[in-house]
């Protein structure tokens, strides 16, 4: 029953968070919360792998957990991510309000996604999934505004409605399963799926568009300029660097766990994905070029940087899906640098636009150092963590069985790279260069938000001067799949 403990103690710390009347038991229950739930989850990575059945609904369709690679994998992201940005939101709140509300929804919303993760079924996976759905739904709702009630139904419209896709999908697929669980390399009955393979490859392409809306992945990626901006800070970077990072999760188990790489590859669906996926690269780098508003650019950036995970995926190779994992990491860790810091700029002079930010590395420099970090990174410039998972992808591309799939990977990453750094780096520049507009008096936020940024912008870098560990990790994980 080890396995439940990451997924009971944070909804328990929430729960509890709900009864605490002051401040500093609030903002002590909560780290307290997130430390633990991440020491249980390296415990839980660190067990042999084991099964937890939770509920039978009827034969072999149970609700059930299972601590495999790739969820051991996931676990150590949430782990890592969440601490800093719960000690970021304390300070931050004071500022926004409504503490106890959202303290108490962020901690259990760290639980659900232990649950998702360790998800052994897609029963179980879909659960939590929608569960997850509806608890960030009321992280982007906090402020309570018009904007942010529209902003938090057309989110929880989107990701009902492509898990609903999913589901729909299964409903399908079911009918040719030969195990009822995730299995490495697919689940499909091989004779039978054959006999329908266009069937199936179509239930395969509506599937990972369902799921894609929750990665921002087009049609379905509107959500995500919608939410961005007014949600808190520390719900932005949790929403970008980990929740859409679910959707990722669903369409890994989709593909490679239930039908399997080989069933379809070289498919139409596989090429029109990749097309999908490529549009949406070209498409989110092209709005937030454009984009004015801070947070809003830096969600347009999260709609085509997330894409890279998903066109690596996407190719159905080891090599692919090794830059894959690694460009969801490099990416979770720089955006929520940027959104931390976009946080503490807005907090400290109440200014939103990119064109309001002149001046702003001499005035807030711990801040905008933590910036130009994860900008870097973003980017693709060495040493930071980004070059080296964009080098991965372009590698994969170049070496992909589909004939275009080298000349458009490899295009799309380079121009959306120019894209990046023609979004980013403008705000560096008139930040410590303003010329001679300059932003008025403004002074630096407190330990309490400036630590965790800085740990993120270190941590982006300490990856890219060390990736070796990691490399170790997506590649093991990556050959695990197509054995």
């Amino acid at each position: 029953m080890l396995l439940l403990l990451p997924v009971l103690v944070p909804i328990a710390g929430g729960l509890t968070l709900t009864r605490l009347k002051t401040e500093q038991d609030r903002n002590r229950t909560a780290l307290w919360t997130a430390i633990v739930t991440a020491a249980l989850a390296l415990i839980v990575c660190l067990l042999p792998e084991r099964t937890v059945n939770l509920l039978t609904i009827q034969g072999s369709l149970r609700l059930c957990l299972q601590n495999d690679g790739l969820a051991r994998f996931f676990m150590v992201l949430i782990a890592v991510i969440w601490i800093p940005v719960c000690v970021f939101s304390f300070p931050y709140l004071k500022h926004a309000g409504e503490e106890r509300r959202f303290l108490s929804v962020f901690t259990m919303t760290q639980g659900i996604l232990m649950g998702l993760v360790l998800s052994r079924n897609f029963v179980t996976m879909y659960m939590f999934f929608e569960m997850m759905s509806m608890l960030t739904m009321l992280l982007v709702l906090h402020n309570s505004t018009t904007a942010a009630r529209r902003a938090s139904f057309q989110y929880l419209g989107y990701s009902v409605f492509g898990a609903g896709m999913a589901l729909a999908g299964f409903f399908v697929l079911s009918r040719f399963q030969a195990l009822p669980n995730f299995t490495p390399g697919g689940a499909l009955n091989p004779a039978l799926a054959a006999q329908h393979r266009p069937l199936l490859v179509a239930v395969w392409f509506l599937m990972v568009v369902g799921f894609g809306a929750k990665a921002g992945m087009m049609p379905m990626q509107a959500w995500l300029p919608a939410a961005h901006p007014v949600a808190p800070a520390p719900a932005s970077a949790v929403l970008s660097g980990v929740i859409t990072k679910g959707g990722v999760l669903a369409i890994i188990r989709v593909t490679y766990y239930m039908f399997g790489a080989d069933f379809v590859a070289g498919s139409w669906a596989q090429k029109a994905l990749m097309i999908l996926a490529l549009c949406t690269i070209f498409t989110g780098s092209m709005l937030a070029l454009r984009e004015r508003q801070l947070k809003k650019r830096l969600a347009y950036s999260t709609v085509s940087q997330v894409s890279y995970v998903l066109f690596g995926l996407l190719l159905l190779t080891p090599e692919g899906v090794q830059g894959a994992l690694m460009q969801l990491v490099f990416h979770a860790v720089a955006k929520d640098t940027l959104f931390l810091a976009a946080g503490a700029i807005i907090m400290s002079t109440s200014f939103s636009q990119v064109d309001q930010l002149r001046g702003i590395g001499r005035r807030m420099p711990r801040t905008a150092w933590c910036f130009t970090l994860a900008s870097l990174s973003l980017i693709g410039i060495p040493p930071m963590s980004g070059f080296v998972s964009k080098w991965f992808l372009a590698s994969a591309a170049l070496e992909s069985t589909v004939p275009w799939a080298g000349a458009a990977g490899v295009t799309a990453l380079i121009v959306s790279a120019l894209l990046t750094a023609g979004y980013l780096l403008p705000i560096v520049a008139d930040g410590f260069f303003p010329g001679a507009d300059f932003i008025a008096e403004v002074k630096e936020v407190g330990r309490g938000m400036t630590g965790p940024m800085l740990f993120l912008a270190v941590l982006s870098l300490v990856l890219g001067l060390f990736p070796g560990p990691l490399m170790a990790v997506t590649e093991a994980l990556s050959r695990a799949l197509f054995l």
